[in-house]
């Protein structure tokens, strides 16, 4: 079975740790790694690539010093290796326009505002995580319980 992680990022070390708890629920099926920087989330991801794991899902924040969310999950997007890795922007300062344009070039499967809802957050990780696990064709038997199951559903039938 191939490991499948997440990745969350976010250089506000409170808001980041807030999100791993959220996503608790989903760690006896998927890893969760941290990363403070888009830098240091594309390093990961490297890292994770090189040991044969995949990622399967990137929650960045928008706002972070350096490289905005936005334009590390549009990077991720160009990038062959994660075509398939399902991106969600996480934050509460983003405008129309930085809305308009994650979506379009950074072709996010989902925007979050900040308060998020947990129950929210969780449900949109498992359907996202679902369709990459449908979509790379992966054994899916032993992560069938953190699935979403209409998603599934839908999926398999077709």
């Amino acid at each position: 079975m191939e490991t499948i992680n997440i990745v969350c990022v976010d250089d506000q070390p409170e808001v980041l740790d807030a999100v791993i708890k959220d996503l608790g629920a989903l760690a006896t099926h998927f890893n969760i790694e941290e990363a403070e920087s888009a830098d240091e989330c594309l390093d990961l991801m490297d890292e994770l690539e090189a040991r044969g794991e995949l990622v399967g899902l990137v929650i960045s924040d928008h706002v972070m010093p350096g490289t905005s969310g936005v334009a590390l999950l549009g990077e991720i997007s160009e990038d062959g290796r994660f075509v398939h890795t399902r991106k969600v922007l996480l934050t509460g300062q983003a405008t129309h326009k930085d809305t308009i344009n994650a979506i379009n070039a950074a072709r996010i499967d989902h925007y979050f505002e900040k308060p998020w809802q947990v129950e929210e957050l969780i449900d949109t990780c498992r359907r996202l995580l679902t369709e990459f696990i449908l979509d790379q064709g992966l054994d899916y038997e032993e992560k069938l319980e953190a699935m979403d199951q209409q998603t599934l559903y839908k999926k398999l039938k077709g």
